[in-house]
């Protein structure tokens, strides 16, 4: 049995901070790369309501024609019928073209979300790390919804909105060149008030939008520890905690409202003000002969029309600076790095153990010079099979071990190999078929039994299931179940102790027959008769296995058929129990404190 160790001391790698991301593309671009996948459909909608546009532009020289035809007492049919035929296929080309949008819309945001989704559950451990699960929620949910209106009124409804002002004004110059000059005078005023505030806008929305995520964190933090929070009696300050974000996402919310309360009460004041002096200066024009009756009413009926457009334009560049801000914070999500995707893969029939060894790793959690060194030069080797059990004091690396092995994190330094191949040239889904992982928490998932256990085994048949449940002692629950593996066990396994939780984790562990078993602390909340089940089964596991177990025990450890003894994220010394016991001081101290079950 070839075990090494090696305590001695190497230099520490120079730490190499995380290289300064590349600047982002521009946030419209981002913008348009979210959109253009639909841009077909939004094209369609955008022709239609285009077409519907040129039907209401086109009324105020019909309704002029009536006018003129009025004093010249010609019939009224053809211009009423016009008139009418315009309006009613405006509308109907307007209701084709809101639904072709409304329909893009949700298109973009369906497409937004699938992507967060992939990638927030393939980003990497690290990363996740230093997020909190409400505000990943936020993104998700809150800030992909403000691309729905951006991909209408931000975008396509401004266009045609454009055109329509650009046709509004130029057949207005073509009515009377002084009105449109008073009539722009007066728009060019209320524009520079626009243009100031559209920033604005963008900034409270960002701040707005990390408001709403702050909420959710809070919240999540609440419900991920309920009992707890109850048994303290701390709900009050819990309620006050979420209440002080809701507030502050209050406080940031008025500020958008305000802002774009301003903007909209610029635009409608630059429309009033323009049609109080066409209507002064015009109504001088038709005193004096210069403008007909019919144009002055014509140029009126524009001006009115183009209330529309302004209108959406001010609400486009709203929906816009909302939907600019809500892809900058998406894209936060999509610049952190993901693993390759690890889709469950088929276990392998040949239960052979494999070998796995630690050579010189340094690592921390932080590539900063200020994070403190979890594993110092850790270097030991494993031979295939057989049960490894490692003890020592709490924040020595021992769980670290494991989720370097997962390839959660990557060392600074060093190489961990299994079967002498470094696990970063193993394919991620590969790597892990081989690990069957057993968490110290033993988490449970929303959903069936039947689901949980399956969860890294698809294909498991019912024997497969059937006997791990027997190996484990799980066969008596599953009888005592009303619907058996079709259980549900409420969310995170609430209605589970949690003896049968760790239960659970390890039969899902064993159901993927893997090569090599990661146990962390999975005796820790099972009963004596339980636990003398488990060990006795994971000694028959460890005779094809490769089987590392993290305890606490001294039960579980005296029948290991090594120990590694590690301190200051190093490994001390290598041993069986009774080896250990007489040689490392370390470990007597642990077997006689820490360990919870004294020897006989």
């Amino acid at each position: 049995m070839a075990v090494t160790s090696d305590a001695t001391h190497g230099d520490p790698p120079a730490d190499i901070l995380p290289r300064r991301r590349a600047r982002a593309r521009p946030a419209w671009r981002l913008l348009l790369a979210h959109i253009s996948p639909h841009r077909w459909t939004l094209l369609a909608g955008g022709l239609l309501g285009f077409l519907g546009g040129l039907a209401a532009l086109a009324q105020p020289m019909v309704a002029k024609l009536a006018v003129d035809g009025l004093g010249q007492q010609r019939s009224l049919v053809g211009p009423v019928a016009l008139l009418t035929a315009l309006a009613v296929g405006g509308a109907l080309l307007s209701a084709a073209s809101t639904y072709l949008l409304g329909r893009a819309a949700e298109s973009v945001v369906l497409t937004a979300r699938s992507g967060l989704v992939s990638r927030v559950l393939r980003l990497r451990v690290g990363a996740l790390d230093h997020l909190n699960p409400g505000d990943l929620l936020s993104r998700v949910t809150s800030d992909t919804t403000l691309l729905r209106s951006v991909g209408s009124y931000g975008l396509v409804h401004s266009v045609n909105a454009t055109f329509l002002l650009v046709g509004s004004v130029v057949l207005m110059g073509m009515l009377d060149a002084v009105l449109l000059g008073v009539t722009l005078a007066v728009l060019a005023l209320n524009g520079l008030a626009v243009l100031i505030v559209v920033p604005r806008i963008r900034r409270a929305t960002e701040r707005s939008q990390a408001a709403v995520g702050r909420i959710g964190s809070e919240l999540e933090r609440a419900l991920g520890g309920l009992r707890t929070v109850k048994a303290s009696g701390a709900e009050a300050e819990e309620i006050a905690t979420v209440d002080r974000a809701a507030r502050r996402a209050w406080r940031r919310g008025v500020e958008v409202a305000g802002w774009t309360a301003l903007m909209e009460a610029s635009a409608g004041l630059a429309v009033q003000m323009s049609f109080l002096a066409v209507l002064g200066v015009g109504g001088v024009r038709v005193a004096s002969g210069a403008l007909p009756v019919s144009s002055l009413i014509a140029f009126l009926l524009y001006l009115f029309l183009l209330s529309d457009p302004i209108s959406t334009l001010v609400n486009g560049a709203t929906q816009l600076q909302a939907g600019l801000a809500a892809v900058v914070r998406m894209r936060e999500l999509e610049e952190l790095p993901t693993e390759a995707t690890t889709a469950a893969m088929a276990p392998s029939s040949a239960r052979r153990a494999a070998s796995l060894s630690f050579t010189n790793v340094w690592f921390r959690y932080r590539s900063t010079k200020d994070s403190p060194w979890v594993h110092r030069d850790l270097s030991f080797e494993l031979p295939p099979g057989g049960m490894t059990a490692i003890v020592g004091p709490s924040g020595t690396g021992k769980s670290t071990i494991f989720a370097l092995l997962e390839r959660y994190y990557e060392p600074q330094s060093g190489t961990v190999a299994v079967d002498g191949r470094d696990t970063r040239d193993w394919p991620l889904p590969e790597l892990r078929a081989v690990i069957g992982y057993c968490e110290q928490d033993a988490p449970v998932l929303a959903g069936t039994l039947r689901g949980n256990l399956s969860l890294a085994a698809p294909d498991a048949t019912q024997e497969d299931l059937e006997a791990v449940l027997t190996l484990t002692g799980l066969d008596d629950l599953v009888e005592r179940l009303p619907s058996e593996l079709d259980t549900p066990v409420g969310h995170r396994g609430t209605t589970l102790s949690g003896g049968q939780r760790q239960r659970i984790a390890i039969a899902r562990a064993l159901l993927r027959r893997p090569r090599i078993l990661l146990l962390d602390e999975a005796t820790s909340q099972l009963d004596a008769v339980n636990e003398m089940a488990l060990r006795a089964l994971m000694e028959a596991v460890a005779l094809t296995t490769t089987v590392l177990v993290v305890a606490h025990r001294l039960s579980t450890v005296t029948s290991a058929d090594r120990i590694l003894v590690m301190e200051g994220g190093q490994v001390r010394a290598v041993g069986t129990h009774d080896e250990l016991v007489r040689t490392d001081d370390l470990y007597q101290r642990l077997a006689a404190t820490q360990l919870l079950v004294a020897e006989a």
